[in-house]
């Protein structure tokens, strides 16, 4: 997960390539140009108590709180890739062989990659990166079967893929007007591809835990994993109204109330996010 802000040097790159990058230092000119930015404090474990901040002189907090996220989401998929690929797991994978291995493994490398970048740019600004915290994904045993289960697992990445998407749409506001925003949104693609990419993987494998029609891309409040499990991700996801306007049956067109809340992701505020990612976190 994002989580919030990477920075403005990227512009005409994709964050999948981040380690390709031939030279960041007028990258990290860029960003020192905009040292006067809004952020989002550091969350997550430790990283995940505070609730979004307001302007500070400083992006260090900004890049520590999306370093937290992206530790969260690469420590998943790796233990997904172990549990699939290696050695003894390779004989009965969490994942099954093909497309959905390759999917999971390209996933994993991306968060890496991610890691890696953010990492590299707190050390650049002369800035310690955060200690990565101890993650617990059977969440004290609530998901004991996370790395067994084929679905389970999918669940909860669907979970956390799309508490990533609407954590970005919180921060968005706050980066407001500076250059900044536009490499968080790149960000923010490759994360939006990754959730609906694992909800297509949920759909097509039907299983008890999944619930309801599943899209690629979320429809209403509904979590469509079974028992309610992950409702926090979703509260407020059935608004229909965009600016104050009524999306649903806009300018008399017949559309329905589905239609409305699948436009538009709704933002997330960090104690939200914290309600729902702290379980996998050991304080």
């Amino acid at each position: 997960m994002n989580f919030s802000n990477i920075l403005n040097a990227i512009a005409q790159s994709d964050p999948e390539v981040f380690d390709r990058t031939s030279s960041r230092r007028p990258v990290i000119r860029n960003w020192m140009k905009g040292a006067a930015l809004a952020a989002l404090p550091v969350a997550l474990g430790g990283l995940f108590t505070k609730a979004y901040g307001k302007r500070t002189d400083a992006i260090s907090d900004v890049l520590n709180f999306a370093l937290g996220l992206e530790y969260l989401e690469a420590n998943f998929y790796t233990n997904a890739v172990m549990a699939s690929i290696g050695s003894p797991a390779a004989n009965n994978p969490l994942v099954p062989p093909g497309l959905e291995q390759q999917a999971i493994v390209e996933i994993r490398g991306h968060e890496m990659k991610h890691v890696s970048f953010l990492k590299q740019t707190l050390i650049a600004m002369g800035v310690a990166p955060a200690p990565e915290p101890t993650f617990d994904f059977t969440a004290n045993n609530m998901f004991p079967n996370v790395f067994s289960d084929y679905s389970v697992f999918l669940a909860i990445a669907q979970l956390i893929e799309d508490t990533g998407l609407r954590a970005y749409k919180g921060a968005l506001p706050s980066l407001m007007g500076n250059d900044i925003i536009t490499s968080v949104l790149q960000i923010h693609s490759v994360e939006a591809r990754h959730s609906a990419h694992i909800r297509t993987m949920r759909r097509d494998s039907p299983s008890a835990m999944n619930s309801g029609d599943i899209k690629p891309w979320i429809v209403g409040a509904d979590s469509n994993v079974s028992g309610g499990v992950g409702a926090g991700t979703y509260t407020g996801e059935d608004n229909t109204q965009q600016n104050g306007i009524q999306i649903s049956d806009i300018n008399g067109l017949q559309i329905n109330v589905d239609a409305a809340t699948s436009a538009f992701d709704e933002p997330m505020e960090a104690t939200a996010v914290a309600a729902v990612l702290s379980p996998f976190i050991v304080i």
